[in-house]
């Protein structure tokens, strides 16, 4: 949680939407109490990582009708789940169109067998050390 934590308090206090640190490319985005990270190696493209970020913002503000805010996030972490297997898999990206995303999301919400209960059981912190743990096997990584 120590490069979670030194990233947060670098980026916190900028108005740009990037940032290098520890030999990694940072792209971030914030809105209202939640910032949106997606970190890459120090030769991945900015600009592909900024649309990784904005497909993941766009995706991300359909499935929570336009609040996209640490609660409403918490509250519908099963849509955040499967917009994000949809945008990266194991530090791929499979998809950078929002609307491609949402379509298939909807579709998988007809389809999904994921419960409250399985999903409440995921905390934040969890999500984010899953998705760290990522980190020395890919070069493009997304941090919520």
């Amino acid at each position: 949680m120590a490069f979670e934590k030194n990233v947060f308090n670098k980026t916190s206090r900028t108005d740009s939407e990037i940032a290098f640190f520890g030999g990694m490319t940072i792209i971030y985005k914030s809105s209202i109490d939640l910032f949106l990270y997606v970190v890459g190696s120090s030769h991945e493209n900015e600009l592909m990582l900024m649309s990784v970020l904005t497909c993941l913002f766009e995706s991300l503000s359909h499935v929570l009708r336009k609040n996209v805010e640490k609660r409403w996030l918490l509250e519908n972490m099963d849509g955040a789940f499967l917009v994000l297997d949809e945008i990266v898999d194991g530090g791929v990206i499979l998809e950078s169109d929002p609307q491609q995303v949402i379509q298939k999301v909807n579709f998988r919400a007809d389809d999904s067998s994921l419960t409250e209960q399985s999903v409440a059981q995921v905390s934040l912190p969890r999500l984010i050390l899953l998705l760290w743990s990522f980190l020395p096997q890919c070069t493009n990584h997304l941090l919520l």
